[in-house]
């Protein structure tokens, strides 16, 4: 089965591109006494800028790691091989030996928010407060919906001295200080200025990072103001100002760039590579920890209890198609991680391509082309990390019902998918619209986001986001013991044999990989894109 370019655009609901907003526009004496760059980004709407941004981990790069900064961090300026942690707002951290729950770490002196006000060790433990302690006076809910689930190993924190705070696990971790790179660090002092109103700091957030906030307006734009006196001068921003627009459309985005009104994109349309091309343009992708798939609901009453159903889901698609789909942005997948991550291991059931053996396992199933299973899903209208969500979603939908699974989309903005990810299959969201699977991609870089907090069965949801609600004592045995080594070459073994157990029980359907792709414009220069969803906004030039 093969997808028309034609199709692809029919799909995509886009016969002719719509007006641009005016804030999409820069004015010609801002250009000329700053150097702005614009980026159209593919979300809905700005993402949240009080510290935790939301709409996923794609969301980071744009109001995470720009106004804010991790305790621990990932490396980002690299792009031949996958970065590693390195010291953010800490600059050492290990674990106890006495007592391998506890973990201490040793904050940056000299650090301080956008306001002027200090960094200290009261400062990381307000923040913990604001997302992990409900009894907290400033606990912010729509903050802690976003990191509670990253930080599914944290007990309890406490400041030892001034530069210096202790954080203990629930149980020992080895690989716990992956958590860390998605709690960022916002300004106590700011909170109290702003009437310790978290609907104000939005609009004046204060964090430590390489840029601070300008203008925001709401499902339109958000400035990005470099930071003269950020603390890290290999991360000092290259640009005076980055703009933020937003463009969720695929094809408007593409074309924006086009016509010059913004200097770079991430996700362009497919079809239009080969004209961004010719333009011009440079595109860039690059590994990355990251798959596109379909969570499957394992509750009573679940068709997608039967292996033969999960397996028959799985070889029914052609994802040769969906890479040609993609114009060549994507790579096939054959599970959660890619076959070249150590923690692939050897799979015995291979994630291929054979309709006869799918229709085959639906027959003993007892379901055909003539006698389809039917079924409903939640998808995404589209957001960084889903890609051409729907044109996907329509394809694949195309392919199953030529075997006999027919499944209806249920579409809703990629925030909602998230909250009904973040619930599981057991959630209001997924019961009230009798949904069996949802379609949330994600970043797969560490043990933690790969494996275990979709395949543990203390990760069910809400603890986690086991959205499936999995459980088999044979894989959390291994979990368990690769948590408790601090060997990562044995982590690394016993992450493999998990990952051999998910691809055997097809738990996931598996699609592709994305590569990430951006197109930059002429104008642009420098950029650095890691094998990350983490990327590094002040590396643009």
């Amino acid at each position: 089965m093969t997808l028309s370019r034609r199709a692809l655009i029919g799909a995509s609901g886009l016969a002719t591109l719509p007006g641009l907003p005016a804030p999409w526009a820069i004015g010609p004496a801002a250009a000329q006494t700053e150097r702005v760059l614009r980026y159209g980004i593919s979300m809905a709407d700005i993402p949240q800028t009080t510290g935790q941004p939301d709409r996923g981990a794609g969301a980071y790069q744009f109001t995470g790691y720009t106004l804010y900064d991790p305790l621990v961090a990932w490396e980002m300026d690299v792009a031949d091989r996958p970065g590693k942690l390195v010291p953010g707002l800490a600059t050492s951290w290990e674990a106890d030996p006495a007592d391998r729950k506890k973990w201490v770490f040793r904050l940056r002196p000299g650090v301080t928010f956008h306001d002027g006000s200090a960094f200290d060790a009261e400062a990381v433990v307000w923040n913990f407060d604001k997302v992990l302690n409900p009894q907290a006076p400033h606990f912010d809910n729509r903050q802690a919906a976003q990191v509670r689930p990253r930080l599914p190993s944290v007990a309890s924190w406490r400041k030892l001295d001034a530069m210096t705070v202790e954080v203990t696990t629930k149980a020992v971790d080895s690989i716990f200080p992956y958590q860390m790179l998605w709690f960022l660090v916002s300004s106590p002092a700011q909170y109290e200025k702003l009437g310790r109103s978290w609907e104000r700091f939005a609009q004046e957030p204060s964090g430590t990072g390489p840029f601070r906030a300008g203008k925001l307006v709401p499902r339109a734009s958000l400035e990005l103001l470099r930071n003269p006196a950020y603390w890290d001068p290999k991360r000092m921003a290259k640009v005076d100002r980055i703009v933020l627009v937003v463009a969720p459309d695929t094809v408007t985005r593409t074309n924006a760039l086009l016509t010059g009104q913004v200097d770079l994109i991430e996700t362009p349309a497919p079809d239009l590579v080969p004209r961004l091309k010719q333009s011009g343009m440079r595109i860039m992708e690059n590994v990355t920890p990251h798959v596109w798939n379909y969570h499957l609901s394992l509750l009573e009453g679940s068709p997608w209890r039967d292996l033969r159903l999960r397996k028959a889901a799985n070889l029914a698609i052609n994802r040769d198609d969906v890479v040609g789909l993609m114009n060549g942005l994507a790579k096939p997948a054959s599970g959660v991680v890619d076959p070249s991550s150590p923690w692939f291991g050897k799979p015995g059931f291979q994630v291929t391509y054979d309709p006869d053996a799918a229709r085959k396992l639906l027959a003993e199933a007892g379901y055909s082309k003539a006698n389809p299973l039917k079924t409903r899903f939640l998808v995404a209208t589209g957001g960084s990390g889903q890609m051409l969500s729907m044109p996907m979603n329509e394809y694949i939908q195309s392919a199953w019902r030529e075997v006999g699974i027919e499944v209806a989309f249920q579409a809703v903005e990629l925030e909602v998918l998230y909250t009904c990810w973040r619930q599981g299959a057991a959630g209001e969201i997924a019961r009230s619209g009798g949904i069996t699977a949802n379609n949330v991609a994600y970043v797969t870089s560490d043990p933690l986001y790969a494996l275990i907090r979709f395949f543990h069965a203390k990760q069910v949801a809400p603890t986690g986001v086991n959205w499936s609600h999995y459980g088999d004592p044979e894989t959390d045995a291994l979990i368990d013991t690769a948590m408790h080594t601090f060997d990562a070459a044995e982590v690394d073994r016993l992450m493999a044999k998990v990952h051999e157990r998910v691809v055997d029980q097809a738990l996931l359907v598996f699609v592709v990989h994305d590569t990430n792709p951006r197109a930059l414009g002429k104008a642009v220069r420098g950029y650095t894109q890691a094998q990350h969803w983490f990327q590094d906004l002040t590396t643009l030039a």
